[in-house]
């Protein structure tokens, strides 16, 4: 230990109260301890800046350091000459343990006061819905199998809630805390009680409903409330409706997967609903109305004359409403020319009739076709 420089290890003045030492002591070992800090050097830093804590964090040693400069003087009697041997054994200040348990408590790892909440597992279940459903919303009700804390003892596995004492060894945390030493010193790591099974409590008399396990299995019937525009493979999430947790804690949640049963004539794409529409080319040909369905109900369309197969048509806000958002989409009607599937002599008579008095330049799409051959 001889010849280094504590007061600069901790990044204090010479004059820094023992309040001040702490302070530095706390925040340097939360940031290079081994555990936290994985960098190479943040080994030998932990055990630069512990050495310098043990000198400096102690009145007796510290005076003894300021008088003779080195920590090899005589009131050290060979304390922490090589390393961590007792820097958690209470001997530094009154506080190597209750800094690092300052520490580990602000990783999660610590405050053995505290008790650690569970949460229970999720619960996935399948809803198959038709596409009106998907597309305007409806609330189903459904029924499934989960775990529930028992009523009778209130989850605490005891009759009547209340044949039950606080577990000695955790005092009611759940929790205890184990002291082991390593080559980087002694840590403190905290783990479940195995004593009262990390429960805090000792059953004297078991409860007759759940057999002492604090929950049981039931069938649940909830009512769901699925939303309009909801889509193939969206997930409805109901939060606090899975599984209760073996121990204290919160539910897990309900997770819904959506299929969505395919339409006999519509599609969706996003909001938007597309409709083939199949017309005797002579609809196209000549015009007219057509009366056709639509998710808000029947619609007279208007053929234009002389529409081209494939033409698209767009009725503004006919289509799927937007999930949580007061906007719908369009529905898209694509008009597709049929041809009859037979032909009379007489029907075919008059159609020739009918080609040859078509002028050919009228076919512009036909023409340029031929003129590029």
């Amino acid at each position: 230990m001889a010849n280094k420089d504590y007061y600069k290890i901790l990044g204090v003045e010479k004059s820094a109260s023992a309040d001040d030492i702490k302070s530095a002591y706390r925040r340097l070992a939360k940031k290079y301890h081994p555990d936290i800090n994985k960098t190479p050097e943040a080994a030998e830093k932990f055990k630069e800046i512990n050495e310098a804590y043990e000198v400096l964090g102690d009145d007796k040693k510290r005076a003894n350091y300021d008088q003779f400069g080195s920590a090899d003087g005589p009131q050290f009697s060979g304390a922490g000459a090589g390393g961590f041997g007792d820097f958690f054994g209470g001997g530094a200040g009154g506080g190597f343990s209750d800094i690092f348990s300052d520490i580990f408590s602000a990783f999660g790892g610590g405050g053995g006061s505290q008790r650690v909440m569970e949460k229970g597992d999720d619960i996935f279940l399948n809803l198959t819905l038709s596409f009106e459903e998907a597309a305007f919303g409806v609330e189903k009700t459904i029924t499934f199998p989960k775990i529930e804390k028992c009523s009778y003892c209130k989850g605490t596995g005891a009759k009547d809630g209340k044949e039950f004492v606080t577990c000695p060894d955790c005092r009611g945390t759940g929790r205890v805390r184990y002291q082991q030493n390593t080559m980087f010193g002694t840590t403190i790591r905290e783990a479940g009680c195995t004593k009262c099974n990390a429960t805090g409590k000792i059953i004297k008399e078991k409860c007759t409903y759940c057999g002492g396990k604090g929950y049981k299995k039931v069938q649940k019937t909830i009512n769901v409330k699925v939303p309009a525009g909801i889509d193939d493979g969206q997930t409805i999430r109901m939060r606090g409706e899975g599984n209760a947790p073996e121990r204290e804690g919160v539910n897990g949640d309900l997770n819904i997967r959506v299929a969505v049963l395919k339409h006999k004539l519509f599609v969706r794409k996003g909001t938007d609903v597309l409709l083939d529409l199949y017309l005797p080319f002579t609809k196209l040909l000549l015009g007219g109305k057509v009366e056709i369905p639509t998710l808000k109900g029947d619609y007279t369309l208007t053929i234009p004359e002389l529409s081209p197969s494939g033409t698209v048509m767009r009725l503004k806000n006919r289509g799927i409403k937007t999930l949580n958002r007061e906007s719908y989409g369009d529905m898209l009607v694509t008009l597709k020319a049929e041809p009859p599937k037979t032909l009379d002599k007489q029907t075919k008579k008059a159609l020739e009739d009918l080609d040859a008095k078509i002028d050919p330049r009228s076919y512009v799409k036909y023409q340029n076709f031929l003129s590029k051959k």
